[in-house]
């Protein structure tokens, strides 16, 4: 009998608080402390190599968090993560430091600095795999622009090479972070938000631009997205999230199912709202046609 592939990231029984409930609670035991306090529960996951997911959710449903989780960027309270057979948080702090280098977590508000220019924040992609001599001697003069504009130009945004970040426009600094990726060597791409300041043709330029990356280098993509449509269109998996909980993981996501996710969200913001009544809009008017509208931290 054929053995099932061991899956890239296993994730099972996963508890994370909120972050300032970890800072003042931090001695307390785990079974006291409230359902309320954690921005994760009881999570169970397993993720295969070159798998793309779609996280989708109300706003503070926790889709953050766990890609942050997954990134090794934050501690889980209670449960397991382990990456490629390794249990993450048993490991060395420089065996970790090691694991990270196979991930790369793009935030929704790349941090990158604003006196910089645009070529030397792209190729930090490269920083976990080059000496200190060589970051140094890339910060005075950039060691492979060539590389830097071609990931710029995957986002349309080559012409920007040489302007300081500082004079990008949010849509223009999120191209910049997930041009860094495609620098990368990462064997494991989260992206959180990614499309939030853009326009729908750019954002289906860049979602393709991301999904081809992950298949050419068979990683896995996993993004959250407030694009439902989009996210139903593009992913052939995806996880619904809700107060900190997994509401479903399915390849067949029904209109029910997206209702029942974002019913009554107390955390609806404007931004979730826009997208519901765009994506129903779409369906009423569209009953034949599909819709296709569709940071960066480096460890």
């Amino acid at each position: 009998m054929e053995r099932s592939p061991q899956p890239q990231v296993l994730v099972r029984s996963l508890f994370v608080r909120h972050p300032q409930t970890a800072a003042s609670g931090g001695r307390q035991l785990f079974r006291q402390q409230p359902a309320a306090s954690f921005a994760l529960q009881d999570i169970n996951l397993q993720i295969q190599q070159g798998e793309q997911i779609a996280i989708i959710g109300p706003s503070g449903a926790g889709k953050t968090t766990l890609l942050h989780t997954l990134a090794c960027a934050s501690q889980p309270t209670q449960g397991e993560l382990i990456f490629n057979g390794q249990p993450v948080w048993q490991l060395s702090h420089s065996a970790r430091h090691q694991l990270r280098r196979q991930l790369f977590l793009a935030p929704q508000t790349p941090p990158l600095p604003a006196r910089q220019r645009v070529v030397t924040s792209v190729l930090a992609g490269r920083l976990p795999h080059w000496s200190l001599l060589k970051a140094i001697r890339s910060l005075i003069r950039p060691v492979d622009p060539r590389a830097a504009f071609d990931a710029l130009a995957r986002f349309h945004l080559q012409h920007k090479l040489y302007a300081r970040v500082d004079q990008l426009s949010g849509g223009e600094r999120q191209r910049c972070g997930l041009a860094r990726l495609l620098l990368s060597d990462a064997r494991l791409l989260l992206v959180d938000e990614p499309l939030s300041a853009l326009d729908p043709t750019l954002a289906q330029q860049t979602l393709a631009s991301l999904q081809q990356e992950a298949h050419q280098r068979n990683a896995s993509l996993i993004c959250s997205l407030h694009q439902v449509e989009l996210a139903r269109s593009h992913f052939s998996r995806i996880i619904g999230l809700r107060d900190g909980k997994i509401l479903f993981d399915s390849k067949h996501v029904s209109d029910q199912m997206i209702a029942d996710l974002y019913k009554n969200a107390q955390s609806l913001t404007e931004s979730d709202e826009k997208n519901a009544a765009t994506d129903a809009e779409a369906r009423s008017t569209s009953v034949s046609g599909e819709v296709h509208t569709g940071q960066a931290r480096c460890f």
